[in-house]
């Protein structure tokens, strides 16, 4: 708990912070792992997408939101970014997910996104404390919570589908397919991220 209060903390201030960058890097690395866990996801299928025809769904991914531009604030992207990658590590964690892939690659993949999460963090509490000086009373990053609640509602919905199709192998490779799409549209959102924050150091 107390490692977690920072974090709130910055998150908090981060959704009166104005201006549209973050006030901090992400590692040059935060990129590879992402490519490097788009990898590892592809080494988890475990049958062809094409026997689970029947299992398809659409979880109606807020993908405009992500790749559109929409969140302008760097603020706000960091804050949909951050609720990404944790959902998806939770959604992971889980002893069902366990049970449904091979051990190697989901565990590298856990530690794929522990780590993101963890640089992320990291950049997000270094924000907060510029975010402290700068921020006015009652002032909000326009367009954060709504998108985080979209990217809740999300994961809700895949949760939800997986028991209803009793985590059955077919569900798990489609929820597989759906983490891909996912995090493959993340892309776009941590590269305005990197464009944001390099932007500072430019003279």
């Amino acid at each position: 708990m107390a490692l977690l209060r920072p974090l709130l903390t910055a998150l908090a201030l981060l959704t009166c912070r104005p201006g549209g960058s973050l006030g901090c890097a992400l590692p040059g690395s935060h990129a590879q792992v992402s490519r490097d866990n788009l990898v590892l996801l592809g080494q988890m299928r475990r049958l062809s997408p094409f026997l689970c025809l029947r299992a398809r769904k659409d979880f109606r991914f807020p993908r405009e939101m992500l790749e559109g531009g929409q969140l302008r604030e760097a603020q706000a992207a960091a804050a949909v970014l951050r609720e990404l990658l944790q959902q998806t590590f939770n959604l992971l964690h889980t002893e069902r997910s366990s049970a449904a892939w091979s051990p190697a690659p989901l565990h590298g993949l856990r530690s794929g996104l522990h780590r993101q999460l963890e640089a992320l963090d990291a950049c997000l509490v270094q924000a907060a404390g510029e975010g402290e000086r700068a921020a006015g009373e009652g002032e909000r990053a326009p367009g954060m919570h709504g998108p985080v609640l979209a990217i809740k509602r999300y994961f809700q919905d895949i949760r939800v589908y997986l028991e209803d199709e009793g985590y059955s192998d077919c569900a798990w490779e489609i929820v597989r397919l759906e983490i891909m799409r996912a995090l493959s549209s993340s892309a776009t959102l941590q590269d305005s991220l990197a464009i944001k924050d390099g932007d500072l150091g430019s003279p």
